[in-house]
């Protein structure tokens, strides 16, 4: 009903009652009351209601059920419970969007989520995860070298990435659930891309690695050490730092950062997890990083982010085969028309410009 749409588009915003009322120019009363229809808005109150949360007027008729499910959060406990709202409804929107879109395609181009066969059933130790990763990426093709765009990797795959452009900071690293019987991994839209990448291998390591552990291990640690031998295998490695050494150049963990994607300190971490480093060795190399404020903002430059690409992939693929008109691609991209009008211009005009 319309009121739930209202609800959920309201906290997805982060709004109260009183700022939403404040925005859209009508009471926060009569917003209660939409909210638990207890009253139906007019086509004007909802055309303030679209402008004042930054929404087509045609979301509130969307008729998408969501709900997210086992969700799990790498880091949340500290996070307001208006907060974890905000990123789970910002969340569901974006999903709506994609089943609502899925619903024009007469077969799904996306094949589901399957666990490679040759996975074992248990693990002993933490060492036999490097060979748990080598075994998904050897099902996946990936070969050994570094992978150029996760996202779109995981997408191959069937697993939905979102990013969410709800408020964060350092307390939330990410989300995983499932919907309708898919996996969705979120990751911040704003991150820097080696933080991207390890969140979305993090979360991939536990759908791996889920009924695989013994006890005695930690999942948040099995995850880590699947993430980092996932984007850097083993052999890798071995290959770019030796089998044993005093010490890493900052530059040398810079230039494998720009090279794989992953950062400075997981390379140290790396390092250590597979003895390249002793003991001693990484502590020399976390005191030197905390002593320059490195653990938090690495030295150089950034690794670029990624955006998924799927899902606006399928958008122009519907728009073409004339699945759907030019307002509902506009309205499943959350793009004004005139948007989507001239980003398909441009990249016409640059097309017949190479062309010439």
């Amino acid at each position: 009903m319309i009121g739930d749409r209202i609800k959920q588009a309201r906290k997805a915003s982060g709004l109260s009652l009183r700022a939403l009322a404040e925005n859209a120019g009508i009471t926060a009363m009569a917003i209660s009351k939409y909210e638990n229809n207890k009253s139906t808005p007019s086509s004007g109150v909802l055309l303030g209601l679209a402008r004042a949360l930054d929404l087509k007027v045609e979301y509130f008729f969307r008729t998408s059920k969501v709900e997210l499910h086992d969700i799990e959060y790498r880091k949340h406990s500290k996070l307001p419970k208006k907060v974890l709202a905000q990123i789970e409804g910002d969340v569901i929107e974006q999903i709506e969007r994609f089943i609502d879109l899925e619903k024009f395609l007469p077969n799904s181009p996306i094949e589901d989520f399957t666990l490679p066969k040759e996975l074992p059933s248990e693990i002993e130790d933490y060492d036999d995860i490097e060979s748990i990763a080598d075994i998904v990426r050897k099902a996946w093709k990936l070969g050994g070298n570094s992978i150029p765009d996760l996202m779109d990797t995981l997408e191959e795959r069937g697993i939905r990435v979102f990013q969410t452009k709800a408020f964060h900071n350092d307390k939330f690293d990410g989300l995983t659930a499932e919907v309708n019987e898919f996996h969705v991994i979120v990751v911040g839209r704003d991150w820097p891309g080696d933080r991207q990448r390890f969140t979305l291998s993090h979360e991939l390591g536990h759908l791996i690695l889920k009924g695989r552990l013994p006890p005695h291990l930690d999942d948040e640690k099995a995850a880590n050490r699947f993430a980092g031998a996932f984007l850097a295998p083993k052999a890798e490695v071995l290959k770019e730092l030796g089998s044993n050494r005093n010490w890493l150049e900052p530059v040398e963990l810079h230039l494998l950062k720009q090279t794989y994607g992953l950062s400075m300190g997981a390379w140290i971490y790396r390092a250590s997890d597979l003895g390249i480093l002793n003991k001693s060795a990484t502590q020399k190399m976390w005191r030197y990083f905390r002593e320059r404020n490195w653990i938090k903002v690495e030295p150089g430059g950034q690794y670029s982010p990624e955006v998924p690409k799927l899902f606006k992939q399928l958008i122009f693929h519907a728009y073409a085969e004339q699945l759907i008109s030019e307002s509902k691609a506009a309205e499943l991209l959350a793009w004004p028309t005139s948007t989507f009008r001239t980003i398909r211009n441009k990249v016409s005009c640059e097309q017949e410009a190479l062309n010439q």
